[in-house]
């Protein structure tokens, strides 16, 4: 039964199905002594559960979400990205296929290109960015957690954050990418040619270590990195004042904002948005990292009531998964590690 209700039920029939098979084959060949769980689970992988799933898991059912009507589709040919041009020279490169929703943005100048953010590394974001400029094109990573830096290994020349949370993550990690691809954080096909089984977060080469206050000049166009730690030590925010655009990464995203790892600093996160919420009124577009590319610098002054609020006992509390509960207030919700229970 462990076993079975394991699997989601409209595919626990097939699974039936196929172990009936598998075994009826068996004593056939006279092998059915030799048939171990090992041999079934092999045996099964010719048909991943991911292929056998019929019913959309809760999170895409939502999608498409409407604030992309709005917004100019480029490349739509892609069947793994979707690509949108989010400002002059600036492109939003959406995953809407798993849970995360990742954004990565192509930041384009008259010289050079910079990519804030490399996605999930499930399908070839380096092609993507081929498409979209001839120009060369340097990789900034908004953070270091996987679904941000899937592609860096395809990159010549990247940048990081001179922190050891940043040396770790370019090691690579297979046990992240690995939970990405569970069949509930799956909407649609995977890409032509991806390979689950070997799917991992690739190691890469760190080119050259920046600080706050780095600047990249893109040739007519400079991007500020701006030290966001909070949700993780090595965020960051790219800022190009002259066209009044923030990219937040994680620091602002509109839908739960993980904070409940054992990398988050709440303290440094609250210091972090209150510097991003005081450049607001010269801001025009604020460009998170996940779900929706575009939002009012307005947003940002609300961010920072909210998580000074929620701190303070405020605001509605639900279960959020294991150890963890979702802080809501205003609009905004906040992922943060469950209050431990005293023992008596």
């Amino acid at each position: 039964m462990t076993f079975f209700a394991s699997f989601p039920k409209p595919v626990q029939f097939q699974v039936i199905f196929f172990h009936a098979l598998l075994l009826f084959l068996g004593v056939l060949s006279g092998a059915a002594s030799a048939f171990s769980a090992n041999s079934v689970s092999s045996a099964l992988n010719l048909f991943p559960v991911s292929s056998l799933q019929t019913e959309k898991p809760e999170w895409c059912k939502p999608l498409p979400r409407p604030e992309y009507k709005s917004l100019q589709r480029v490349l739509p040919d892609d069947p793994w990205f979707e690509v949108y041009k989010v400002a002059p020279g600036v492109f939003a490169i959406y995953e809407p296929h798993q849970a995360e929703e990742t954004i990565s943005y192509l930041i384009v100048g008259n010289k050079q290109a910079v990519l804030f953010d490399t996605g999930m590394g499930i399908s070839d974001i380096h092609k993507v960015t081929t498409k979209l400029t001839s120009r060369p094109v340097v990789v900034l990573n908004s953070h270091t957690h996987d679904d941000h830096v899937g592609g860096n290994w395809q990159f010549t020349f990247v940048y990081g954050m001179d922190t050891d949370f940043t040396r770790k993550n370019a090691k690579g990690s297979r046990e992240d990418a690995q939970a990405e691809i569970a069949p509930d954080q799956l909407c649609g096909e995977l890409p032509k040619g991806f390979n689950p089984k070997t799917y991992a977060t690739k190691p890469w080469r760190i080119s050259h270590f920046i600080h706050d206050g780095f600047t990249v000049n893109l040739g007519g166009r400079k991007l500020e990195v701006l030290s966001t730690p909070g949700h993780t030590p090595d965020s960051i925010a790219l800022l190009d004042r002259a066209n009044g655009l923030l990219f937040t990464g994680d620091t602002y995203y509109p839908a739960p904002i993980w904070l409940f790892r054992p990398e988050t600093d709440l303290d440094a996160y609250v210091n972090s948005v209150k510097r991003l919420a005081a450049l607001a009124p010269e801001l025009k577009l604020v460009l998170g990292a996940h779900n929706i590319p575009v939002a009012e610098p307005s947003v940002l002054p609300r961010l920072v009531n909210a998580i000074q609020a929620v701190r303070s006992g405020q605001g509605t509390v639900k279960a959020g998964g294991e150890g963890k509960a979702i802080h809501s207030l205003d609009g905004f919700d906040f992922l943060l590690a469950a209050a431990k229970k005293e023992k008596n």
